[in-house]
């Protein structure tokens, strides 16, 4: 039983921390769509993350992708996961942000170094989502 309390605050710590990097994506990508009104509802955008996770996942897994498009993925993964932050997670607020902002860093360096076609093609969700990733990574839309 000892060794079950140990891991709770683990995995509450994971939990908050994703989380929290979850909406802060939400947040990042509703400032960003007050600048094209009508394109996408805050309900979408909430539904946004899940197929961000699942784009990822796909971008990562495509062999025909540059290899720097992996290794991003990859380095972003063992960065998320790794123990060791910029700023340490127990401080409040701060130590998720940190998280937040390399995960919106390696996410815009991955999407535009993997090309339009490439997300449009690993693409899970509904074309008002695309339209908000294609704009995040700075690549211009249909």
């Amino acid at each position: 039983m000892d060794k079950v309390a140990e891991w709770v605050p683990v995995v509450l710590g994971v939990v908050a921390g994703l989380l929290l990097v979850w909406l802060a994506l939400v947040l990042l990508l509703w400032f960003e769509q007050r600048k094209h009104p009508g394109k996408a509802t805050l309900l979408d955008l909430l539904r946004l993350a899940p197929d961000v996770a699942r784009l990822l996942r796909r971008l990562a897994a495509d062999r025909t992708l540059p290899v720097g498009v992996r290794v991003w993925l990859a380095v972003l993964l063992v960065y998320l996961v790794s123990p060791i932050d910029l700023i340490p997670d127990f401080i409040p607020v701060l130590g998720y942000a940190d998280d937040a902002l390399v995960v919106a860093i390696a996410v815009r360096f991955a999407t535009r170094r993997a090309g339009r076609a490439a997300l449009e093609r690993h693409w899970p969700g509904n074309p008002a989502g695309l339209a908000a990733v294609l704009r995040l990574a700075g690549l211009p839309s249909a």
